[in-house]
């Protein structure tokens, strides 16, 4: 494929789209904002859309953006060494002022490399010159632990974009030259150089220290910026439609950022404190511009009945005609008007999250909900005419036993008793669908001290719930690798020493054995290693806001089998953790 080729798919995908900016570049800052992925993953993903936004809200930046090439393209684009473009303007990514990636997953590392290095821009900051684009990564992962990607990034943007973007614009205007927009940049919230802070090592080959280096002005920790109010900014929402995306013809809203629950295992729910509910006027004017162009609304919180306003939103949006899919319903959250607008706008399926089969489990992890009203809320979504369910759960969580994988079994057969229940006066049995996920100890959770379960343990787990539920009619299990999660977990958990492995892994098509045995990257030590005595942890770097006292209180707690408040605690968060000082 050559230059043609590709500008001109750019301007088929163009055609396509509604919602796009197209600016002059003369005298503006040039931003290409990239997706670590295709374009049908990227343009589903908010914060990219919100993102793109809010850089081309400011008259003196233009933003355009650019995918990772599907497979093919991408080796006839390599074959033909020609760079890639941005979409809008069809001009090579290289050409800008700053590349900045939005990152969500641990699994698109790869693809960042890939992205840089089809751009003929150096994958390390290092061999980077004036001469380069400024490179940027930004996204969910970059405020649990940006260290993996340190060596790749000329800046670490951690942090929410409402708060990011009006610092990095400020620093560029004033910056004499690029060493000067680094010191610049350091010194405003959220922006982590990583070439101003060298790791210093212990003899057993954990960190002791990030020492700032000579003559820099940077400091340590760098402290997530984030919003204190959402009340005068728009909430993020699908700003660019397009069919060519997984969710096709939805419009996406934010209603409500961070949750007051605090599972213990959640690094989400700890990361987005305060809870902050965006202004339901707002939202329910934007999704009425968004209405000719949309069928169906996704809403997108961790908490989505947190929002004071949840029922009039719900009635609103059934108004202007929408099918509404929440991203995630809180059980101790549902009631019977809620359930009811969900089926009345053609919702067939709930998703809930038990994570464990047994009440005592889930008190270990803090999950304040029980089995009681597990099926006290199963018994109103199918009662409202709702035909089935999905739910999530966890295996390899502290302290958990036989008898907990047991539970996970009973829990969903009694689920599914209720669903037929219901089901046979209407004549159409729905179907429960369970997806099970091996326990990553995040950082910035109660658990990102403790080592993961060891992966024979895991196996074995599996092995005994696929059986426990091998053969139950319209009961569905999915239940991931627990290979899978092992590199999840090193990209999760590592520091920028697992940097040759991801390269390896990017040149070898994502093989991750031979990457960590080439590299000789030791996975183990990062993955099922106890923290609890090192000194310093490799997302410690980063000022989540969190208090290593209140992390440490948060396992005892989780050892004695405790919740840490009971539910419905939304207006307590702000005084029980002050993040946002």
């Amino acid at each position: 494929m050559n230059s043609w080729e590709q500008r001109e798919r750019a301007r088929l995908t163009l055609a396509k789209e509604i919602g796009y900016v197209i600016k002059p570049h003369g005298d503006r800052l040039r931003i290409a904002l990239a997706f670590p992925n295709t374009y049908w993953v990227g343009m589903s993903n908010l914060g990219f859309q919100t993102t793109y936004r809010l850089f081309n809200d400011e008259a003196d930046v233009v933003c355009e953006r650019f995918f990772l090439p599907p497979k093919q393209e991408l080796a006839a684009l390599s074959k033909a060494r020609a760079p890639l473009v941005t979409l809008e303007s069809q001009t090579p990514v290289g050409d800008f002022d700053i590349v900045a990636f939005s990152v969500s997953f641990e699994w698109d590392y790869v693809n960042v490399l890939t992205m840089l290095r089809m751009a003929g821009i150096p994958i390390h900051a290092a061999e980077r010159t004036a001469r380069h684009p400024l490179v940027v990564i930004g996204g969910a992962v970059t405020f649990v632990n940006p260290e993996p990607l340190a060596l790749f990034a000329d800046v670490i943007a951690a942090g929410e974009g409402e708060a990011l973007i009006p610092a990095l614009q400020r620093s560029f205007a004033s910056a004499g030259d690029r060493a000067d927009l680094l010191r610049l940049l350091a010194r405003e919230r959220g922006f982590y150089v990583p070439s101003f802070f060298e790791p210093r090592y212990a003899a057993d080959g954990t960190i002791a220290a990030y020492d700032v280096r000579d003559g820099i002005d940077a400091p340590a920790p760098v402290r997530k910026a984030a919003l204190k109010t959402t009340e005068a900014v728009d909430p993020p929402a699908t700003s660019i439609f397009t069919p060519d995306t997984e969710f096709g013809s939805r419009f996406l809203v934010e209603v409500v950022r961070g949750c007051a629950n605090l599972c213990r295992f959640c690094w989400a729910g700890y990361n987005y404190l305060p809870v902050r509910a965006f202004p339901a006027d707002r939202i329910l004017e934007l999704a009425a511009q968004a209405r000719r162009y949309a069928s169906r609304a996704g809403l997108v919180s961790i908490a989505l009945c947190d929002h004071p306003e949840i029922e009039r939103i719900l009635a609103r949006l059934l108004e202007l005609g929408y099918g509404i899919s929440p991203a995630s319903l809180r059980l101790d959250d549902l009631t019977q008007p809620i359930v009811h607008m969900l089926r009345a706008s053609g919702e067939r399926t709930i998703t809930i999250a038990p994570e464990t089969g047994s009440d005592r489990l889930r008190r270990v992890i803090n999950k304040t909900v029980t089995n009681d009203e597990i099926l006290e809320a199963a018994e109103l979504i199918f009662a409202n005419g709702i035909e089935s369910l999905k739910l999530y759960y966890m295996i390899g969580l502290p302290t958990e036993t036989d008898e907990d994988l047991v539970a996970i079994r009973d829990l969903t057969l009694q689920l599914r008793e209720r669903m037929l229940r219901h089901a046979k006066p209407r004549g159409r049995v729905g179907s429960i669908s369970g997806s099970v996920n091996a326990l990553i100890p995040k950082p910035g959770t109660a658990y990102q001290w403790i080592p993961m379960e060891d992966t024979a343990v895991t196996e074995r787990k599996m092995k005994r719930l696929r059986s426990l539920m091998a053969g139950v009619d319209n009961v569905y299990f999915t239940i991931k690798s627990e290979r899978h999660s092992y590199y999840q977990a090193l990209l999760s958990l590592g520091d920028r020493r697992v940097a040759p492995a991801i390269e390896a892994a990017e040149r070898n098509g994502q093989n991750w054995r031979a990457a960590v045995a080439e590299t000789g990257v030791d996975a183990d030590f990062y993955i099922f290693r106890d923290r609890s005595r090192d000194a310093v942890l490799p997302w410690d770097i980063i000022d989540g806001g969190m208090k290593r006292a209140f992390f440490e209180s948060e396992f005892s707690k989780s050892l004695r089998e405790e919740w840490t408040l009971p539910p419905k605690r939304a207006q307590e968060n702000a005084r029980l953790l002050p993040v946002i000082q």
